[in-house]
């Protein structure tokens, strides 16, 4: 098995080293989380952001976010002492917090692009509005009606019987 390369954590709260590789089996991260196999599958139960995949044969696959997410977990409930529901509460906060900066950044980013994908919008929702705003064309048809009450008139001259001369 090739030998991968550790990078470290970003964090400072946590000296723990992760493996650079893409996915973790459950045994890996209870072993670089010093956490125990049933306290994660019970901290999946509790938290909604910790969701790793699971292979074709049921097992556990965790991504780098995910063992991320566990070591900030562990650090809210051991280090700073957290109850699960207020861990869960701060986590759920800092993602509130992270969204907008992203989208943000994002809206930042592409602008240019943006702005000309919007006239480019407007110009078909104009171009939408004048053609649903404007009279309908005469029909080339006449209307029902009008062609039942010809039809009757000329039927009805049909078997009305005439007076003989």
């Amino acid at each position: 098995m090739a030998q991968h390369q550790t990078i470290r954590r970003n964090t400072p709260r946590s000296g723990a080293e992760i493996p650079d590789k893409l996915y973790f089996r459950i045994g890996e991260v209870s072993r670089l989380c010093d956490i125990p196999a049933y306290v994660l599958r019970f901290w999946e139960s509790e938290f909604p952001q910790l969701k790793p995949h699971k292979g074709g044969t049921g097992q556990r696959l965790y991504r780098r976010r995910d063992v991320e997410t566990v070591l900030h977990i562990k650090s809210l409930l051991y280090e700073e002492g957290y109850t699960i529901p207020g861990a869960r509460q701060v986590i759920k906060t800092e993602q509130r917090q992270k969204a907008p900066q992203l989208a943000l950044e994002i809206e930042m980013e592409g602008a240019a692009g943006s702005t000309r994908q919007l006239r480019k919008l407007q110009k078909e929702m104009r171009d939408l509005l004048a053609h649903l705003t404007r009279p309908p064309a005469r029909p080339a048809v006449q209307s029902i009606r009008s062609s039942r009450s010809s039809t009757r008139s000329s039927t009805q001259e049909l078997f009305t019987p005439k007076p003989e001369l």
